[in-house]
């Protein structure tokens, strides 16, 4: 699994972070960052990017 974040266009909601901890977090300073791509966590980084409000997650399989 790859995921990305277009740090950009990040408004730092925290959504991410709250459906799937294990792949998102909040970094320092503010925005989302991706912790880990481990394969088990894919529909829960699934579930991210398509619930993220600004759309920047994506999630390759």
């Amino acid at each position: 699994m790859k995921v990305t974040i277009d740090r950009s266009g990040c408004i730092g909601c925290g959504l991410c972070a709250s459906l799937c901890p294990e792949v998102f977090a909040m970094a320092d300073d503010g925005l989302a960052e991706v912790i880990s791509e481990d394969p088990q966590y894919a529909d829960g980084a699934q579930q991210a990017a398509e619930e993220c409000p600004v759309s920047v997650i994506h999630v390759e399989e």
